[in-house]
């Protein structure tokens, strides 16, 4: 296919061929339509505007929450060929002065801001003397008041519309389930959009979830498969970051903490480090992740359960985006739940956004107990379907079988009740099994009828059927009272007799996790040397120009470098990933280093 979109996509992107909805989507905005984006991280949603533009005549405008994010689109598209920058408070006034300059010039082709800047009188006023484009808001869902990720900023971007009428704007969004989608549209005052929801399947990733027993020992495992590879492990609080990324030290990983409490240099600079070398393991709280590019990080593991199904899936998107195999990884307990209800108990929210923040954690929960294939229930929660099982998930590879529970769960019930729906797990358990601890015998639960009553199941098993009593509603977590457990009017039916129910019987081993063969586990030994070659020159050129590696050049483009070993620019520029500009800075540099190891080997069939 030809016409300008693919021109611009070949000559400065590098690409031959749109993904997907992208043409679609970059067809309408250049028409002048608003749009709303939904693609999952990784789909490409940024060429989704950068490319209308760079059609279209004037800036194109980009509403990026994070300066972060911000300074790694730039620096792409700058070593792209586009002119491109940001205002932020990252900036002197100089700085500041200079791209104000560039912009009333019409120098610049994109321009990125922050939400908050655009409250301003005197940003408005100076939007209103240049000539936009197109407007972007990204990160949309941060708009949605029952979205994960709400920020307040993003309520006075309805204005946009009024502000710069004929300007066609496109929100986008990794994560939004229909009722959100619908809420960005009203809220953002988008003007007839077209609609666009790509498949939310990540094939790539495998889903992992696991009970916590012993938390620290399960990641240790888990990690031991990716000895020397990029991932990022979340926990819920900042004093567990810090702890962990210690832990991980000592146990070899190169392991670095980063949560909004820690000095913003540092904070700064351990991101740095994530994007510019390789292997490091960065342990977080959802402070970080949102809009970082990096494309070859192989793991996201979580040591607590998120808040929501829609912010496990926007944090687990963050690995793999090159489309090689990462693990999405995670173990989950009944204490985390009371715990993220307690923080939302205890929040200033309004009673009917807890209630709705409360049935998506059950939601989450749920799915962490489902028996079967993970990713069909993951897509069916976004409206999306899957026809066959993926393969590709614990579910599939060790699947969990069910038993018949009914006298268990009445046993447990009865625990609860008699010991006077004031104790948490750990106590009613201790009863349940007969255990004489201090605890017990202090409240004289040794004299109770339940007293040992489960002593012919496992700790563990006990642990299971409670969590799966909560997630399907005959019990509660009173997050009031510490956790306590507590009847609910539904478990009258089952302590009757008139109602059973069977139980997921959890897998004996969890499934081994095999080392994935992204990135330079990939590549054969004969190509070793030269692999290698090919990345210290991407990494000397990452220093010279201040960029992380992969803003140079993907690992998909050095592998077909390997493969079709160019011998000159015109056969350099049919890979994948190179266009004019890359080319012209870049191309000798590799060229060089594939010439001095030409005499090797033959290039591979085209």
């Amino acid at each position: 296919m030809t016409g300008p979109a693919h021109e611009v996509l070949r000559k400065v992107f590098g690409y031959r061929e749109f993904r997907g909805e992208q043409q679609a989507v970059i067809d309408a905005v250049v028409g002048g339509r608003d749009v709303l984006v939904v693609m999952p991280t990784g789909g490409g949603k940024s060429l989704c505007y950068q490319v209308p533009a760079l059609l279209r005549e004037g800036t194109g405008l980009v509403i990026s929450p994070l300066i972060a994010l911000m300074q790694d689109q730039v620096n792409a598209l700058r070593e792209s060929g586009v002119e491109a920058d940001f205002l932020n408070s990252s900036q002197t006034s100089e700085e500041q002065r200079d791209v104000v300059a560039r912009l009333r010039s019409g120098d610049l082709q994109l321009l990125y801001v922050a939400p908050e800047r655009l409250s301003g009188e005197y940003t408005r006023s100076l939007l209103g003397e240049a000539k936009l484009s197109v407007i972007a808001i990204d990160e949309a869902h941060c708009v949605s008041q029952w979205g994960h990720d709400f920020r307040q900023d993003y309520l006075a971007l309805d204005e946009l519309g009024r502000l710069f009428p004929g300007v066609p704007r496109l929100a986008l969004t990794a994560t939004a389930t229909e009722r959100t989608r619908k809420e960005i549209v009203d809220r953002l005052a988008l003007t007839e959009p077209g609609i666009f929801v790509a498949p939310f399947d990540r094939p790539n990733i495998r889903y992992l979830v696991q009970p916590k027993t012993d938390p620290r020992r399960q990641l240790l495992a888990f990690l031991e498969a990716h000895r020397g590879h990029a991932g990022i492990v979340y926990c819920l609080s900042r004093n567990k970051t810090e702890s962990t990324a210690e832990w991980l030290q000592a146990e070899g990983y190169k392991a670095l903490p980063y949560h909004a409490g820690l000095d913003s240099s540092l904070r700064r600079e351990h991101q740095r480090r994530f994007q510019a070398e390789d292997g490091i393991v960065v342990v977080a709280t959802i402070a970080f992740g949102m809009g970082i590019d990096k494309p070859d990080v192989r793991f996201v593991a979580h040591l607590d359960l998120p808040k929501s199904m829609e912010a496990y899936y926007q944090e687990t998107g963050r690995a793999g985006r090159d489309g090689e195999p990462a693990d999405a990884w995670m173990v989950y307990g009944l204490q985390d739940v009371v715990r993220l209800r307690q923080m939302l108990d205890q929040s200033d929210a309004n009673e009917d956004h807890k209630r709705h923040e409360r049935v998506k954690l059950d939601a989450l929960l749920g799915w962490c107990e489902t028996t079967g294939c993970r990713r069909r229930p993951l897509l069916g929660y976004f409206g999306d379907s899957l026809e066959a099982d993926c393969g590709n998930c614990d579910g599939c590879l060790t699947p969990a079988g069910s038993w018949d529970g009914t006298e268990a769960a009445r046993k447990m019930l009865s625990a609860v009740y008699r010991t006077g729906q004031r104790f948490g797990a750990a106590h009613v358990i201790d009863v349940l099994l007969g255990k004489s601890t201090d605890k017990v015998q202090q409240h004289r639960h040794t004299e109770l009828s339940v007293f040992g009553i489960g002593a012919d199941l496992e700790s563990r098993t006990w642990r299971s059927i409670l969590r799966q009593l909560v997630v399907m509603g005959y019990l509660r977590s009173d997050p009031e009272r510490y956790g306590a457990l507590v009847l609910t009017d539904r478990s009258r039916g089952l302590l009757r007799g008139e109602t059973t129910v069977a139980f997921r019987q959890e897998p004996k081993r969890p499934v081994k996790v095999a080392r994935t063969a992204g990135g330079s586990e990939a590549i054969a030994d004969a190509d070793r040397d030269l692999w290698d070659a090919l990345r210290a020159c991407r990494q000397v050129l990452a220093a010279e120009h201040g960029v992380p590696p992969y803003v140079i050049f993907h690992d998909r483009t050095l592998k077909q470098m390997l493969n079709l070993r160019p011998r000159s620019r015109a056969e350099l520029l049919e890979i994948s990933g190179i266009g004019q500009t890359k080319l012209e800075r870049y191309g000798d540099r590799f060229l060089d280093v594939l010439h001095d190891a030409g005499s090797d080997r033959s290039p591979a069939p085209r």
